[in-house]
């Protein structure tokens, strides 16, 4: 796998789905359970399957991805060749940042003709799983596709784009359908938003795509194109959660607080981010936890039940937290409640406050604001 794939992963498509919380950043940089973020599921695969080039292709409010993933170290990518390649959002043919997954390919281009690897695996960031890249590419080689999408059994979607996937007799594609009405009427097949594409394929794609004036790789170069090219579908049948909305973060945020949901998406292979060495967490006498994720430097002399703590939070003195995600640096006062709430980093919730949402609708409060 080292040497004959290259990894390539979109930072900043789907932004618009999590309005809420890619405002400040792109949807890579997005914090997940206490220590993560959501490009450390995507760029772990590639990287416990092998892959030692991984190009990220962004457009805006990266500087929280370029502090996170710094000199690549966490994940093996410190290298004189290869590494983490940030690619910038322009081609040498326009000074215009990309709107569409086409243009954004196209501004790569000159990056993918340096490349050595026979094939290249495209990933998006909004989703969470713990996938084997290398299997998903000798299923690519041994059906001689021209294209393999990744796709998961769902029972319900919130983004604005999607595609779902029809697969035939031996996995092949034979029918691909662009946010079809799927809500309520059972499973249904979802592309993952995982590819695997033969790197001199993909790049005479994309040239034939400029030529012919092309602004969309799903409707224009897959949907047009079911019938005519060997489309397969990878069924992927572990854990996935896809982070299509608020509503979904914290679905599948909570998810993690269940054990074997746990083991299944940090079990066997690991999953790599930025290390921070922070002082453990302090809890205080009266300090009460129940079913948690507490991450380092936190400071607990209230209670905190069924929530997820990142790095550096405090929970003051007579205040209690449920069901709940509290972001980096978050500062609860004393005596304030809070019962399924998002907070965004360096918030500050003031003495005796009382914040509630539910499930469906989560309450939310941004980045660096004091309620």
């Amino acid at each position: 796998m080292a040497h004959s794939t290259v990894g390539v992963i979109f930072s900043n498509i789907h932004d618009e789905n999590i309005p809420e919380l890619s405002k400040h950043r792109t949807m890579a940089s997005i914090p997940f359970v206490g220590r993560y973020r959501l490009i450390d599921f995507a760029l772990s695969n590639m990287v416990n399957s092998g892959i030692t080039t991984v190009g990220i292709v962004t457009k805006n409010n990266y500087q929280s991805l370029i502090d996170h993933l710094g000199s690549g170290k966490e994940w093996d990518l410190a290298r004189k060749d290869g590494g983490i390649i940030l690619l910038p959002p322009y081609s040498n043919e326009t000074d215009k940042p990309y709107t569409t997954r086409l243009e954004a390919l196209m501004s790569i281009t000159g990056f993918l003709n340096h490349r050595k690897e026979d094939y290249v695996v495209i990933s998006d960031c909004d989703g969470v799983a713990r996938m084997d890249i290398a299997d998903i590419v000798r299923f690519h080689e041994r059906n001689r596709a021209d294209i393999t999408m990744v796709y998961h059994e769902e029972d319900s979607v919130e983004s604005s784009y999607y595609i779902t996937l029809e697969p035939g007799e031996g996995d092949r594609i034979k029918g691909l359908k662009i946010n079809p009405d799927v809500n309520g009427k059972g499973k249904f097949n979802l592309y993952v938003n995982v590819m695997v594409m033969r790197r001199e394929y993909l790049i005479d794609t994309i040239q034939n795509a400029v030529q012919r004036g092309f602004s969309s790789f799903g409707r224009d170069i897959l949907a047009k194109n079911v019938d005519t090219l060997r489309i397969f579908g990878y069924r992927f049948k572990g854990y996935y959660a896809g982070i299509s909305s608020l509503k979904k973060y914290y679905q599948h945020s909570m998810e993690q607080l269940r054990r074997e949901v746990r083991d299944e998406l940090f079990g066997a292979r690991d999953i790599y981010t930025k290390v921070r060495d922070s002082a453990p967490s302090k809890y205080y006498d009266g300090a009460t936890v129940k079913n948690s994720l507490v991450s380092d430097g936190c400071i607990i002399e209230g209670t905190v039940e069924n929530s997820i703590l990142f790095r550096g939070v405090k929970v003051g003195k007579g205040s209690v937290v449920r069901n709940s995600v509290i972001m980096q640096d978050t500062v609860i006062e004393d005596g304030a409640t809070l019962d399924c709430v998002i907070t965004d980093k360096n918030v500050v919730i003031r003495d005796r406050r009382h914040l509630a949402g539910c499930e469906e609708l989560p309450y939310f409060v941004g980045k660096g604001r004091m309620l």
